[in-house]
Parts: C-alpha cells; sequence; structure tokens
C-alpha cells in the first residue's frame, strides 16, 4: 500500500516535469533518490517479516549536508541534534536508512552524488559513532592493483587512511576519498567486505596498517592525462611564476593531477586530464602572453596520450632505495618516464608515461615490489631434443620458482622451421607435445615476436634451440625490440662479422641481453670463466680444449683394437654423434666454438680463419650420408697409422683445438702426454685449459659434460635464469 502511494505520486511528478518539458533540479534529486527509498522501506519490513525487527529511516528525515567548492558538506552538529531526537522516538537497536539522499538546511532534497550510498554509510556511521563501518560491495577488498591490468594483483588485508585516500584519488575503484572522511576525522576503521564471499575478512583501512611488512601498499593508474609545460630561461629566479601558472590554471576550471619542476625552474610541467589540455595551454598563452611575446617564455606545450602511475605506501617514508627500485622496474622494461613527482610525505612517489606503456609499467613494478611474480613471457624455437629437454626442465622447476622465487617462466609461443603454437595465457608444458601437434599454425615471423613481446607483460625472451643460421638472423630485430635472446646455436657467434656485430649493437642500444653459454661446452662454465678472466685484468696467453664430446668418446675408446670406422658407428647408434657422422668428423662445429671464445677476446675472426683438420677422407666428403656410412671403412687405415705413430712416442690421440692471442686458431688430432689433462677425460666430456698470466705455471681447468640435450638444456636454463636475477627475481 505504501509502495503503491509512492507510484502515485511519482506518477504526478512525472506528469508535471511532462508538462513543463524539464526537470528541475529539486524535481530530478527527488526522482533519483525513490530508488534508495523503497529499496531501504522494503528492506526494513523483510527484516521485520522475520523476526528481525528494523526501524526505518529516512535519511532526508536528520541529515542536513551543504554544496561546495570541494563537494557535500555534512553539517554533523544539526545532524547530530536531528538523529538524537529521531533516537528517542525509535529505541531499537537496528536501523535501515536510506542512502545517498539528504536536506540541505533549507529544507530541499539533495543527493550526496557520485558514490553517495557508500558516503551516507560513512556518515551514518560516525554519527552512530560505531566501531566499525563497513562497505559491502562486489570486490573481495582493495587489491594491490587493478586486475584488469595485472591479474597476479593480490588482496590487500590491511591500508592505513592515508594509503587508502592516495589510492582511491589515482583510480582505485573500490573507495571515494569523501567517502573515507567521517571515518578518518573520528579514528573509525572501515572494512571493505563482498557481497558475493561473506566468508572473506575483506580490507580494513584504519589509522595505521596493521601489515607493514612490505613499504610499498599499492599501485594504480589514470589514463587519458596529458602534460602541460611551461618553459623558458625567463622563469629562471622569478617569484611568482608558479602562482601565475596554478591561477590561470584554476580560473579556467582545469584541475591539476600531478606538478613537477625541475630545481633550475626552467621549466613546469604538469599533467591534467586530456580533455582539459587545449584549454589549458589557450589560458597559459594568454597568461604569458607578454613573455612569450620577448621569448622569456620559449614554450607552452601539450603532450597527450599520457598515464600517471602511482606508487603508495606509509612505509615508503624512510626507506631507502624505493624510488630506485620503481625506475629500476621501470627501466628494464624499458619504459620512458615523462615527468617524476614525489610529496614530502614520501607516501607516494607517480611518474608520467606513455599510455601505450603503462600497463606494462604497472605489471614492470608490481613486480619489482614483490607484489607479484616477476614474469618473462618466453618464446622457444627448435623444440627438437635440445628444446624438448628444456621445456621439461621447466615444467618441473615452473612451480618451485613460483613459490620460492616469486618468478613466473611462462613460455607463450613454441616455434619450429614451419609451425607455431601461440597461447596468451601460457602453455601447459606438461601437454604442448599434443598441443603442438593439434593446434599449431603456420609460422609467422611478425606474429610471434608481436605475441612474445606483448606490451602488457614487462619482460620477454626468446630462446633459440635450433642450428639455423636463418633463426639467427633475427636476433638482432628481436634485441633491438627489447627481448633477450638465449641460445646454444652457435651460428649467431660463430656466423658473419657483420650479423655478430649487429647483434651486438641492438643488445647494447636496447638494453636487452644476449646470452650464449650454451654454444661452447653445453652447460660447462665456460665462455663466463673466460670473461672473468678478462673483465678482471688477466691476460690469456692461450685457451686450449677438447670442444667435441663427440671426438672425446671417439678418441677415448679408440686404443687400436678396433677400427676406426666400427667405433664412429656404434656412437651413432649411442645417439651421440649428428645423423650424419660427418658433421662431427670434419670439425667444423669445432672449429665454431672456436671462433666464438675468439670473439669473447676481442678477435674478429672468422670461421674461414680456423685451420681445421677434418677426419673425413676426401673421397667421402661429398655424396650421400648413405655413401658415407657405406665406405666408412676409409677412416680405419690412416686412423690406424696417426694412433701407432703417438703410441710409440708414449702419447694419446686427442682432436683438440687451439687459440692464442697472435698466432691462427687451429682445430686438429694433436699428441698429448700421459699426464696432460686432456688425456684423462672421460667419454664425452668437454675439457678447456686456459693459461694466463694469472695461471700460467698451473693452468685453470674446466672439464665436464660437453654433449647431451639435458646438459645443453641445463646450460639454456642457466641463463634463463641470470636474465631473470638481473630482473630482480629473487634467485
Amino acid at each position: 500500500r505504501w509502495l503503491a502511494e509512492q507510484f502515485d505520486t511519482l506518477d504526478d511528478v512525472l506528469h508535471a516535469l511532462a508538462l513543463v518539458g524539464s526537470p528541475s533540479a529539486d524535481a530530478l534529486a527527488f526522482v533519483q533518490g525513490l530508488g534508495e527509498l523503497f529499496t531501504a522501506r522494503l528492506l526494513s519490513e523483510e527484516l521485520r517479516r522475520r523476526g528481525l525487527p528494523a526501524e526505518f529511516l529516512d535519511a532526508r528525515e536528520v541529515l542536513v549536508v551543504q554544496h561546495g567548492e570541494l563537494g557535500v558538506a555534512v553539517d554533523w552538529q544539526t545532524s547530530a541534534a536531528r538523529l538524537a531526537e529521531w533516537r528517542a522516538a525509535h529505541p531499537g537497536n537496528r536501523a535501515v536508512i536510506t542512502g545517498f539522499i539528504a536536506r540541505e538546511a533549507s529544507g530541499r532534497i539533495t543527493t550526496l552524488g557520485r558514490n553517495g550510498s557508500d558516503y551516507s554509510g560513512a556518515i551514518f556511521g560516525a554519527l552512530f559513532d560505531a566501531s566499525e563501518i563497513q562497505i559491502w560491495t562486489d570486490v573481495d577488498g582493495v587489491l594491490s592493483a587493478d586486475p584488469r591490468l595485472v591479474p597476479e594483483a593480490v588482496q590487500l588485508p590491511a591500508l592505513s587512511y592515508d594509503e587508502a585516500c592516495e589510492l582511491a584519488y589515482f583510480g582505485a575503484k573500490v573507495l571515494h576519498p569523501q567517502t573515507m572522511a567521517p571515518a578518518i576525522a573520528r579514528g573509525i576503521p572501515l572494512r571493505i567486505r563482498n557481497t558475493f564471499a561473506a566468508s572473506n575478512p575483506g580490507t580494513v583501512i584504519a589509522a595505521a596498517r596493521a601489515d607493514d611488512r612490505n613499504p610499498v601498499a599499492g599501485l594504480t593508474t589514470i589514463t587519458g592525462m596529458a602534460i602541460v609545460g611551461v618553459e623558458g630561461a625567463g622563469m629562471i629566479g622569478v617569484p611568482g611564476t608558479a602562482e601565475r601558472v596554478f591561477g590561470a590554471l584554476h580560473r579556467a576550471g582545469v584541475s591539476v593531477v600531478m606538478i613537477s619542476q625541475g630545481s633550475s625552474e626552467h621549466s613546469i610541467c604538469c599533467v591534467v586530464r586530456d580533455r582539459d589540455a587545449d584549454r589549458a595551454v589557450a589560458v597559459l598563452r594568454d597568461a604569458f602572453a607578454r613573455e612569450l611575446d620577448r621569448q622569456q617564455i620559449q614554450a607552452v606545450t601539450a603532450t597527450g596520450d599520457v598515464s600517471v602511475l602511482a606508487v603508495v605506501g606509509d612505509g615508503m617514508a624512510g626507506t631507502p632505495g624505493i624510488a630506485a627500485r620503481l625506475f629500476e622496474a621501470l627501466g628494464k622494461s624499458r619504459i620512458n618516464v615523462r615527468a617524476i613527482a614525489q610529496g614530502s610525505s614520501e607516501r607516494n612517489i607517480s611518474v608520467a608515461v606513455g599510455s601505450a606503456d603503462a600497463a606494462r609499467a604497472l605489471r614492470a613494478v608490481h613486480a619489482g615490489f614483490y607484489l607479484s611474480a616477476q614474469t618473462l613471457s618466453l618464446g622457444l624455437v627448435g623444440p627438437g631434443q635440445v628444446g624438448a629437454a628444456l621445456l621439461d626442465q621447466l615444467a618441473a622447476a615452473q612451480q618451485r620458482f613460483r613459490s620460492e622465487s616469486n618468478l613466473d617462466l611462462r613460455v607463450r609461443a613454441i616455434a619450429t622451421s614451419s609451425r607455431m603454437l601461440l597461447d596468451d595465457r601460457g602453455i601447459d608444458l606438461g601437454s604442448w607435445r599434443e598441443r603442438f601437434a593439434a593446434e599449431a599454425g603456420d609460422l609467422d615471423h611478425d606474429a610471434l615476436l608481436a605475441h612474445v613481446h606483448a606490451p602488457h607483460l614487462p619482460h620477454a625472451a626468446m630462446i633459440d634451440c635450433s642450428a639455423s643460421s636463418a633463426v639467427a638472423d633475427r636476433y638482432a630485430a628481436w634485441l633491438a625490440a627489447g627481448m633477450h635472446v638465449i641460445t646454444p646455436n652457435k651460428h649467431a657467434g660463430s656466423g658473419p662479422a657483420a650479423r655478430h656485430g649487429a647483434i651486438r649493437t641492438a643488445a647494447a642500444q636496447s638494453g636487452a641481453r644476449f646470452r650464449y653459454e650454451a654454444t661452447c661446452g653445453a652447460g660447462l662454465p665456460i665462455l663466463s670463466t673466460l670473461r672473468d678472466l678478462l673483465d678482471t685484468g688477466d691476460e690469456v696467453l692461450a685457451v686450449e680444449g677438447i670442444l667435441s664430446g663427440t671426438l672425446a668418446y671417439l678418441f677415448h675408446r679408440f686404443d687400436g683394437s678396433r677400427p676406426f670406422g666400427e667405433l664412429v658407428l656404434e656412437a651413432r647408434a649411442c645417439g651421440y654423434t649428428e645423423p650424419d657422422p660427418r658433421d662431427d668428423l670434419a670439425g667444423t662445429d669445432v672449429a665454431r666454438k672456436l671462433v666464438i671464445l675468439g670473439r669473447e677476446m676481442g678477435r674478429e675472426s672468422a670461421l674461414e680463419d680456423v685451420a681445421v683438420e677434418s677426419l673425413v677422407p676426401a673421397g667421402l666428403v661429398a655424396g650421400s650420408r648413405d655413401d658415407f656410412l657405406a665406405g666408412i671403412a676409409a677412416l680405419d687405415a690412416p686412423m690406424q697409422a696417426r694412433f701407432e705413430r703417438a703410441r710409440r712416442d708414449g702419447r694419446v690421440l686427442r682432436y683438440a683445438a687451439r687459440l692464442v692471442p697472435d698466432g691462427r686458431p687451429t682445430v686438429g688430432l694433436v699428441e698429448v702426454d700421459p699426464g696432460h689433462p686432456f688425456a684423462h677425460i672421460r667419454p664425452t666430456d668437454n675439457i678447456v685449459q686456459f693459461t694466463t698470466r694469472r695461471y700460467r705455471d698451473n693452468p685453470l681447468v674446466v672439464q665436464g659434460p660437453g654433449a647431451g640435450p639435458e646438459v645443453t638444456a641445463a646450460g639454456v636454463f642457466a641463463d634463463l635464469l641470470r636474465i631473470a636475477a638481473a630482473l630482480g627475481a629473487r634467485l
């Protein structure tokens, strides 16, 4: 009956407004508030029906407000007095109160505007002197970042009032700053709860944050901004310039979101809404027209398409290194910062970045402060033996790295020379073989690059486990785009000098890393040892080594009792050689490794500069693989003769490489004394001996397994983890 009367009244009001042609402000406020009025009355009646007595309060009976430049202000004294009268007449302990609506002192009906219902809740919590104010919404509480931009955002158990106000101002949608004002004034905790997950404790907002383990509470962004700048030598040391800038903007009704000024006073820039940028420039040019004419002010400009990223946390105050971590995270993600601002409270550091970089910046900084996992978007080219072993190793380690190191190694692309499989959320490495066989499409190199180097992910790496020179041709472009490159593919390091130089230049200019430890000795630290020697100022006199696991195996087994060709077939059957053993016996693979080592030492050597002794008889170089295997006995006599000669001299045969600073690199058979380190290696081992100024009398030796998919994949994996650690992962 009450609702029917209300709808009759509404019908009359709407009919009158239809005759007038447009609603007055009073009529609009009346109609807008009816939804709150109806639902509050319905809820109070339903509670009574369930045996839970509840008083219904129309807020317009007690709440008195006035609208001002800073928003809606409550007349606390009058409202408290009216509430006291209402409570005397309604002594029950449960009340259902309308939100959003109120009256002005004159008695006119009004509304509290945007976010008015939450604001009403906070106002009445303060008027009732509540021990806690709960705001029920559709999220679990305040999150560390916008989950639409950072899916890894976490729920914050607690925030201080100041932190919540900063986050709310900079766009966090959970609470409006105005809502918190009544609670802050009386020190009442606010709790954000989820209507659809009532068991979740939500986020408590109080005078101080109980959980202070992380100095940063959360991050947020405002999009649709523009930077307006005033610059000129005539501003230096002139009092009142800033006042004129912001006075002009105030008179034009332009709200300033962020301010930045260099200590030189040569320029002032501020961030405003993009829609206000043209107006801001116009009023500033008008305000400084005389200075512009005299060229005391050189320019008044606006740059659009800007977003502001804010890092917020009470714990930032007095904590060294916060700004460093922020800019390190942005720098490693190749995000250009256009303006910076920090308040004296140190509770907020704000940076302006291009809108195209905003999501990537937010994710990078979120991970940089360990609010979420450090995510690397990975693409793998060449899922053959080494690539497949690497994917299996990643599958076994992914969960451990997420839980222990806050590192998310996310394989988002797998490609062969002709096909590729892409997945936005990451490929399940437990079933990648089946998915690749069923779902892979045609290879598109541009699409592969764009997918792995997605703009919303801060870091990306391409792993090349192929043996393709064509893939190595793409390294420079990948690095120039900001993608790290990791590879055991020897073609990049030993191929044309121009390509190698382009790769180095692209890495230096972009800051992306090129890691290739596994190109020499699989998982052995050969290149890193050489770099350490050089970086610490040592002088390398000679590098010698057995760099082929296949040839190490053959000459470890070759004792003259069995034909050499028979041992080659045995090694092939065991999987130690390439499908065509000539690829191993020709020595080209070892020569490539020697070129890589030489370039690491600063020598601009090329593959053709290496003197290589091939073990393939001249008559078997050409022809098919089957022809070679059929005629493999041609290896026996020459190798037997070499063996007998070495044995007569009390030595053993080894296939070794040698590099000296001023001589020609050589690869071939050598005879070594039984006491030489090369004489005692195990089958498939690699060994490298560094003779340096420091290690002249007792050379430094690196030895271990130098062949096999598992150890090569482990070397690639180690390079990947080195990059992750450099990006901030806690390894």
